[in-house]
């Protein structure tokens, strides 16, 4: 079992990855809002496109961790998939990886 030090410890190394993506997630809720009254130009549809492909690629990466074992599986499943990682985990790798 893990211990909440361990998840502490996972949560600080991985804690600018987590803001970008809560920033980006914000900015698809936004988007979104705002194309049920006015259409979105071509770059905010790309924006709400690739956004939205991260949104769903965080579903798998959290079945895996979910799973007995997943803490450690993750990382060995994301290094075989690199693209199961939503994109501020991969843009921003952490340099003791």
């Amino acid at each position: 079992m893990i211990s909440t030090d361990e998840i502490k410890k996972i949560l600080e190394k991985n804690s600018k990855s987590l803001v970008q993506e809560l920033k980006q997630s914000k900015e698809l809720v936004i988007l979104l809002n705002k194309s049920a009254y006015t259409k979105l130009s071509e770059e905010e549809k790309a924006k709400v496109k690739s956004q939205l492909l991260d949104v769903l690629k965080s579903i798998p990466a959290l079945a895996v961790f979910l799973l007995p074992g997943g803490l450690v599986l993750l990382p060995i499943i994301a290094k075989l998939i690199p693209d199961i990682l939503p994109s501020a985990f991969r843009d921003h790798p952490n340099k003791d990886e």
